[in-house]
């Protein structure tokens, strides 16, 4: 799904690719549980620009199916760098392949006539002028109360946002129920042995498991002084989105 490739002449832009790719692998092996760019998928599936920063930093973004990703996000200097300016609680390749596929999901799910009406019912009208509202977001801030209604203070500046960083958090909170439960962990929350979070109906339910999974991670982490895996507050409106992107992923892909 990669067409345009960095320029490896850049430094570290060959080892930076390759740590993109294996995060973009991984993103897309989690849709695919959902049925998502596999071959029974009938929709299109998403086109991959990685590019290596030049003299300028890589704009990353999703348009029309296409999906631009800057490499030098692997580097975790890099990363950790951008991610104290703007003042974000995580921030890593797999959360940038999440939130920006996010974006290119909407735009096939917008293909469908019963869909932007119920996306606009939960998350506003995606037709504000966008470029407005992230200048107003830079330049404002979040409103006060954004964590009431929103999982990060990006998602506050636009219903697009809101969407691709709940469809995103949706997957992290999915996946690492996946992987607690793949690793055989024991949990009092789990709903039954080998229960498998990808095939489980109920978003609420799901997002249950999931906050007592990544609570026990996050004291984990703690106790070697380490950041929260899962540094996040879920509100009641949080857990409506989270729903809604849940059933709209489940079913979107197979056109149901």
């Amino acid at each position: 799904m990669t067409t345009i490739s960095p320029d490896t002449s850049i430094p570290n832009a060959l080892s930076n690719w390759a740590q993109t790719e294996a995060a973009k692998r991984w993103a897309l092996d989690n849709l695919g549980r959902w049925h998502w760019f596999r071959p029974e998928d009938p929709g299109t599936p998403p086109v991959f620009h990685m590019l290596a920063d030049g003299p300028t930093p890589v704009a990353m973004g999703h348009v029309n199916g296409v999906v631009t990703i800057s490499v030098a996000e692997a580097d975790p200097v890099l990363s950790t760098t951008r991610r104290e300016a703007l003042e974000e609680p995580y921030r890593t390749m797999i959360g940038h392949m999440r939130h920006e596929i996010a974006h290119m999901l909407w735009w096939r799910l917008s293909l469908r006539t019963d869909f932007l009406e119920a996306f606009r019912a939960v998350f506003g009208d995606e037709r504000e002028d966008y470029s407005a509202a992230l200048q107003r977001h830079y330049s404002n801030g979040p409103p006060e109360d954004w964590n009431q209604n929103y999982l990060t203070t990006y998602a506050s500046a636009h219903p697009h946002e809101d969407w691709a960083e709940t469809a995103a958090h949706l997957l992290h909170l999915t996946d690492i129920t996946d992987s607690a439960v793949s690793a055989g962990f024991s949990l009092a929350a789990l709903p039954y042995p080998d229960w498998d979070p990808y095939s489980e109906p109920d978003a609420i339910s799901l997002i249950q498991v999931a906050i007592s999974v990544v609570t026990g991670v996050n004291h984990i982490n703690r106790s070697m002084g380490l950041a929260d895996v899962y540094p996040f507050m879920i509100s009641h409106a949080a857990q409506k989105k989270l729903a809604f992107v849940h059933e709209w992923l489940r079913r979107g892909a197979q056109g149901r």
